[in-house]
């Protein structure tokens, strides 16, 4: 049972239901603290749990009012939420304070090193240290793989945050060696107390219709190295730059060579692609079972992040061989007629789109002919979230052969790429699929990386990448 933070003389609101919001009213009617629940829609998702779960708590159903979230001490605000809404920005300016799941995590976590005596497995830490990954690409993959690294440590690990159990859900499984959590800048947004060890993958323009500028969102990202034990970033990114004290520990990771002993880097000799830290060689990416120059990235960095804080390098490297990635993400899907179909429908922005291409696109830079028109059919398109997709021409002028657009936003992406390739306009993946093979020849890709989300025609990414590979199977019928 948790809540040592807890405080019953504070009123407070959780605002927004759903997932999070409901793990939040969970953790708090458990630690005795008394609240209420405001969600704008009639029957949020969540509602039948709580009023089962949370007996007695009251729940208002209506349009937010600044008047009404200005009575509470606190709000705990669901990342889904933006600090911007009308009425938690009049909270705010009336000296509410305002958290998220995150923060009553690390509140929690800092009131049981207090109380406890229990020292961490790893050595030199006093209590479970927390990892922390944000970025606009990548960070489901080095969230899962660096708890991977840690459970072959013989760890015992909590992984979870923006994928996977809440993490106050999490805390109710029992105490943990290790905490991996994967960072929303939503969730950061929301989140004061975080110590950790910490990193920004990477930083492209993503959720611009819910931030002002790529400056706004680069500064909610980079609130994950305030007071951080130790930053890990990216030396072929500058936007993830840590501005820390020079007395923090930091470590780099990125696509050239190690520039300090302790960094980690690619090396490439004799035709052979080497992971390294340092001067040191650890693995050839040969042997890793994921691919792309984007994947070998997420290696190192994860790399980076268990060394420094203390795991072992020979159960890391173990992980990292029998890794296979996520589901969704540059996945394997089919080979028809020396065709290969990749699922990358994770890919829901044009940095990660642009990972995608230029990863698998490195992998067959040979077959590229003189005219920069590359062997990748691509199959793009959905709701662009006011993004600017002019970022994806340098990597489709180079790599791709063929564009198929579909969705919200095809218009768009059809108009700014249309200058870089054939353009094909489509109803849908179903259709996409079947004009991509009949596009494609022997030693193509075809490669869903839509550079855009995907609830304009579907649930989310995964139902996305999961109509899409139904379709490739259905090219055998």
């Amino acid at each position: 049972m948790g809540g040592h933070l807890i405080s019953s003389d504070r009123r407070r609101v959780v605002v927004g239901l759903g997932k999070t919001g409901l793990a939040c009213a969970r953790w708090l009617y458990r630690a005795g603290a008394s609240f209420q629940v405001v969600d704008t829609r009639p029957t949020p998702p969540g509602l039948d749990e709580l009023q089962r779960e949370c007996p007695g708590v009251e729940v208002i159903c209506r349009p937010l009012e600044g008047e009404l979230l200005s009575s509470f001490d606190e709000l705990i605000v669901s990342p889904g939420l933006s600090l911007q809404e009308p009425a938690i920005a009049a909270a705010i300016e009336a000296g509410v304070q305002v958290v998220g799941d995150i923060e009553l995590f690390c509140r929690e976590l800092r009131a049981r090193d207090i109380s406890s005596e229990r020292r961490c497995a790893l050595p030199g830490k006093s209590s479970a240290p927390i990892i922390a990954i944000t970025g606009s690409n990548g960070k489901s993959t080095v969230t899962t793989l660096v708890g991977l690294m840690a459970e072959k440590a013989g760890l015992r690990v909590g992984v979870g945050g923006n994928i996977g159990l809440p993490v106050l859900d999490m805390l109710e499984q029992g105490e943990y060696d290790l905490y991996v959590l994967e960072l929303s800048s939503f969730q950061l947004e929301t989140t004061h107390s975080l110590q950790s060890i910490a990193t920004v993958l990477n930083v492209t323009p993503d959720h611009m219709d819910r931030y002002a500028s790529i400056a706004d969102y680069h500064q909610a990202k980079h609130r994950i190295y305030r007071d951080c034990h130790g930053a890990v970033f990216n030396r072929d990114d500058a936007l993830t730059l840590p501005l820390i004290p020079n007395a923090t520990q930091q470590m780099s990771f990125g696509s050239g060579l190690p520039p300090g002993l302790k960094d980690f880097g690619l090396l490439t000799e004799s035709g052979e692609t080497w992971l390294m830290q340092g001067l040191e060689k650890l693995l050839p990416v040969s042997e890793l079972k994921i691919c792309g120059q984007h994947n070998y990235t997420n290696a190192l960095s994860a790399l980076a992040l268990g060394s420094m804080a203390g795991l072992p390098l020979k159960p890391m490297l173990e992980a990292l061989g029998e890794f296979t990635g996520l589901g969704h993400r540059c996945e394997w899907v089919a080979e028809r007629n020396g065709v290969v179909w990749i699922n990358d429908s994770k890919a829901t922005n044009t940095g990660a789109a642009i990972a995608a291409i230029e990863g698998l696109g490195h992998a067959v830079d040979s077959k590229v002919d003189g005219d920069g028109n590359g062997n990748i059919v691509l199959i793009a398109g959905g709701d662009g979230k006011g993004a600017d997709f002019i970022d994806l021409k340098p990597s489709v002028r180079r790599y791709v052969r063929d564009v198929l657009v579909l969705g919200a936003d095809a218009p768009r992406l059809a108009e700014v790429l249309g200058e870089e390739t054939r353009v094909h306009r489509v109803d849908d993946i179903a259709q996409a699929v079947i004009q991509a093979e009949a596009l494609a020849r022997s030693g193509d890709i075809v490669l869903l990386a839509p550079a855009c989300a995907s609830l304009d025609m579907f649930k989310n990414f995964e139902h996305r990448g999961e109509v899409f590979c139904a379709a490739v199977e259905a090219l055998n019928d």
